[in-house]
This record gives C-alpha cells, sequence and structure tokens, in this order.
C-alpha cells in the first residue's frame, strides 16, 4: 500500500517459535491499537513490521514485560486477537514513533519529488498530536532527516557518511524509549539496525531509484550503473562486504547486549530474517528477466 513506510524488519517465520510468533503479533496489534488511541484511526494504515520488532527490543532491553490481552479490533472483529494491553509505556512509545518516521518519510518523498502531498496530508493532525506529546520524537527524526537531506544534495559517495543520520535517528529513539537503562552496546545495536534499514531501502529502490533521477547511496558508491545487476558485476564484493559487516555488528551487538527477558524472537529477526530479506531483494534484482523490445 502506498502508506506504507518501509517494513524490511521480519522474522524468519519458517524457524519461529509458536510463542515468539505470538508475542511479535501481540506487539504488532498492540501498537496499532495505540496508534488509533493517540493520534488516529487512519494513521494506522501506517503500521510497519519494523515497528514492532523496535517494540519488542525496547521492552527487551528496558526489562518491560507486556501484558497480553485477547481483543477485537476494526480489521479483525469477528474474533478475537491476543495484543498488549491498553496503557503500555513502549507500545505508546512505539506508537508515537511509527507514526512520526511516517510523516517524515512521506516529506523526503516529496523533496525527492515522488509527490506525496495529499499523503502528509493524510498524517498532519497525527503528526501534531505527536509533536504536542513528545516533541522529542518528532525533533530526533525532523534533524536527522535534514543531515540526511544535506548529505543526498551533496550526492554523498561514502556508505558510512550517507547512513549515519538514519543510524543515529534509531538510535536516539531507541535511547528515548529506553531511558535510563540504553547501554552503548544498545546503542550499538539499534545504530547498526538503521543502517541495515537505509541500505537495503536503496537496494530494494535502486531501478526505480536511477530511473526517476532520485538520489540512490549505492548508485554513487558502486560505480553509477544503471541496473543493480551490473553493480553487483562491477563491484559485488564491496557491496556484500557491506552487508556482512551491517550482519556481523548486530551479531556481536546481540552478544554484548543484556536482555532481561528470552530473546529467541530478536535473534530470529536480526540473525536470520534480516539477511534473508536482503538474500531475497537481491535475488529478485539480479534475476529477472530483461525488458524485451517489440522490434
Amino acid at each position: 500500500m502506498w502508506w506504507i513506510m518501509f517494513g524490511y524488519v521480519k522474522p524468519d517465520m519458517p524457524y519461529l517459535y509458536k510463542k515468539d510468533e505470538t508475542l511479535y503479533n501481540a506487539l504488532y496489534c498492540g501498537v496499532c491499537k495505540s496508534i488509533g488511541r493517540q493520534c488516529s484511526q487512519r494513521a494506522r494504515l501506517s503500521l510497519t513490521y519494523d515497528i514492532a520488532f523496535f517494540s519488542a527490543l525496547v521492552h527487551n532491553l528496558a526489562g518491560e514485560d507486556v501484558k497480553i490481552v485477547d481483543e477485537r479490533c476494526v480489521s479483525h472483529w469477528f474474533k478475537k486477537r491476543p495484543m498488549v494491553a491498553k496503557g503500555d509505556r513502549l507500545t505508546d512509545l512505539s506508537a508515537q514513533i511509527n507514526v512520526e518516521l511516517a510523516y517524515y518519510k512521506i516529506k523526503d518523498d516529496i523533496i525527492d519529488g515522488g509527490g506525496g502531498k495529499a499523503k502528509l496530508w493524510f498524517f498532519e493532525s497525527s503528526h501534531k498530536k505527536v509533536l504536542k506529546n513528545h516533541p522529542e520524537i518528532s525533533r530526533i527524526i525532523e534533524s536527522n532527516y535534514d543531515d540526511l537531506f544535506k548529505l543526498e544534495q551533496q550526492k554523498c559517495s561514502s556508505i558510512d557518511m550517507i547512513c549515519e543520520p538514519f543510524s543515529m535517528m534509531m538510535q536516539s529513539l531507541a535511547k528515548y524509549a529506553i531511558g535510563e537503562k540504553f547501554t552503548p552496546s544498545a546503542g550499538k545495536l539499534f545504530y547498526f539496525l538503521g543502517k541495515w534499514i537505509y541500505l537495503i531501502d536503496a537496494l530494494d529502490d535502486y531501478e526505480k531509484d536511477v530511473e526517476k533521477g532520485n538520489f540512490n547511496c549505492l548508485y554513487y558508491a558502486y560505480g553509477e550503473q544503471k541496473t543493480v545487476k551490473e553493480m553487483m558485476e562491477k563491484s559485488g564484493k564491496d557491496l556484500s562486504f557491506t552487508f556482512s559487516d551491517v550482519f556481523a555488528n548486530l551479531k556481536m551487538s546481540i552478544a554484548e547486549c543484556k536482555f532481561y527477558f528470552n530473546h529467541d524472537l530478536i535473534d530470529n529477526v536480526l540473525l536470520r530474517g534480516i539477511p534473508d530479506v536482503t538474500l531475497r531483494i537481491l535475488k529478485k534484482a539480479t534475476e529477472k528477466e530483461p525488458i524485451k523490445s517489440d522490434k
């Protein structure tokens, strides 16, 4: 749907324990209901898998357990579903972070020339509510998107430099949510999660960005090739190293972090889900059939 922002952070479902699938779905539904209560019902359309996982991470790192209840919702009114109970602090924060990420992603798309003024209006009232309740969330996201825009205007060709604003944004949002239990190891974990989200979005949108003349960090970093296949033929080792470095740092961060609860869900997403999504997007881009000429 046009309103979904990212949504790349997903579990590797065949290897996900049933208990963790139940928890993940409860977190997802809990954030969705919270968006409706705090912002607006239509803002629930912005919900992503990324924020469900963000909620799982901050709850575990902050040592704040969730209470799961069975409730109905507008999308699944016939049968009750397990979800995080109303009033959970970190679920409510995650919900408002989700709305602001959607709002500023749309603003970024408008700057890129992709349209979206109607979408922005769609979220305007919800954005104002977040700005009133948690201005720090808006400040963190807006300032880092401003930094990102400046680097994009300069056609930055350094992967580390161009990923920095989004990485720091994820780290700062996590620090705001977790509070006093936030540690350098947790910061490193969210930093590299943010880096991966920015890179995988660039890989997924590579050919669309090149065709439309939009900025894409991989295009300028790896030789300005027209297609992902051509980029891989020229700079495949460099790109593989970039993603492998992110995977390695995520793995080290997990080992260094203090988790207050079982972290099977976190291990599944970061150690299996993220590499799997990366390979699937790369395979889709490099193995698709070439466009045939009518001549």
